[in-house]
């Protein structure tokens, strides 16, 4: 799984498989991003049962002011916040 476009085009996600997480595919990502376009940038965004992140990434890779990123699971969430963390994510915050 990768991040489609944007800075932080090509990037890898990894995720632990134990955690139970069904990642949206990489298709199913391009579609939305192409459909809502011009409105990410700048934009405050919420990924909700964020998982391995990837909404939430691809909307900082193309722009997004801010994301909040929700999940329950503890190895995700810690996982999530490593990635951020490894990236640089420039305003971005997990909660569980």
């Amino acid at each position: 799984m990768r991040i489609i476009g944007g800075a932080w085009r090509g990037r890898k996600l990894r995720f632990a498989a134990e955690a139970g997480i069904r990642p949206t595919p990489d298709r199913v990502r391009e579609t939305l991003f192409n459909w809502l376009g011009p409105a990410i940038a700048g934009a405050r965004c919420l990924d909700l049962f964020a998982g391995s992140g990837a909404l939430g990434l691809e909307a900082l890779s193309r722009g997004a002011a801010h994301v909040t990123f929700v999940e329950q699971d503890a190895t995700a969430a810690r996982e999530l916040r490593s990635r951020l963390d490894e990236w640089r994510a420039p305003d971005a915050v997990v909660e569980r």
